[in-house]
């Protein structure tokens, strides 16, 4: 076949809409794709999950601003809470341990029961942290009120308060597990798993676009916005006054106006957090999750505070 004849059809293939891509090319790029991403993103990428960069053309700024942007979580989402536009979005589909966010899960569930808030619960040795050995000062024996035992998950995340909530949900734990799970499928959450009420286990999974539904729902819920936007509190544990903080450091920050909060950290989830926030005087949703250092996600936040701002101020003004 003559040079002329092969670039005759290979017009008429390409006119037809089709690019034909040898396998060994195909493979090289999911390779050079795969060497970008974290190792947990790198896993879902051979499992099948698209990975998204911000393509909403209704987003604040270009696709160049937004890159700029350089956050270090793994996978994250922003977005209008009014509207639901995307503002951007990083591998949004990518399931991953969510660690302690799942704490809003938990307290919907448990407002959701309409208990007894003010019902004394104490914390008993089945609150024990078995699977990461984490500490508390919430000590096997300490009497407290659901309600400051929802203050304490929320707030300061506090585990053995949060398995506490779901121990006596009537039914039991198994009962609260199960309630959990028809909650993330009533809302639609199909990327979303949980095993139990704290987030120690690696099995409570999510996405970004999962955790943003999660986010808009938990913030129907008054308490939910309260306490875990509360930058600290006194309780009395064992007849001592001791004070609790909140684990998100932006709640104070006079820079910020967030409506609802919640961290996360366990080695295979990375530090996590989600926010409602309002930015330029607009709901936002903001999702991070899989950040590594300490101020990581607090940074990756400010980033996208920042961006979202600046690229609001640079747009045109309309008429």
């Amino acid at each position: 076949m003559n040079k002329a004849l092969m670039m005759l059809l290979a017009a008429a293939i390409v006119g037809a809409g089709a690019t034909p891509l040898k396998a060994e090319t195909i493979e090289k790029k999911k390779s050079v794709a795969a060497n970008n991403k974290s190792p947990r993103v790198t896993a879902q990428l051979k499992s099948g999950h698209k990975v998204v960069r911000a393509k909403s053309p209704q987003r604040l700024a270009s696709l160049d601003d937004a890159r700029h942007l350089a956050l270090q979580s793994s996978a994250v989402l922003v977005q209008d809470q009014a509207t639901g536009v995307i503002l951007y979005e990083k591998n949004p589909n990518a399931v991953l341990p969510i660690a302690s966010i799942t704490k809003l899960m938990t307290a919907m569930v448990v407002l959701d029961a309409v208990p007894d808030l003010h019902e004394t619960l104490a914390i008993g040795e089945d609150d024990v942290d078995l699977i990461k050995g984490t500490r508390s000062r919430l000590k096997v024996g300490t009497r407290l009120e659901r309600e400051e035992m929802l203050r304490l998950a929320l707030m300061s995340s506090e585990n053995r308060a949060a398995s506490a909530l779901s121990r006596h949900y009537p039914g039991g734990r198994e009962a609260f597990v199960a309630a959990m799970n028809q909650k993330a499928q009533t809302l639609g959450l199909a990327d979303t798993r949980f095993l139990d009420a704290t987030g120690l286990t690696a099995a409570n999974v999510s996405s970004p676009r999962d955790l943003a539904k999660m986010v808009d729902a938990a913030h129907q819920y008054p308490l939910i916005r309260e306490f875990s936007t509360t930058s600290e509190g006194e309780f009395s544990i064992a007849g001592r006054p001791q004070q609790f903080r909140n684990t998100n450091t932006l709640v104070k920050s006079p820079a910020w106006q967030i409506g609802l909060s919640k961290t996360g950290y366990i080695n295979e989830a990375g530090k996590c957090l989600v926010m409602q926030a309002w930015l330029n005087n607009k709901p936002t949703i903001i999702v991070l999750l899989d950040s590594w250092g300490k101020m990581t996600r607090i940074g990756d936040a400010n980033r996208i505070k920042r961006w979202v701002e600046s690229a609001s101020l640079a747009r045109p003004s309309a008429g």
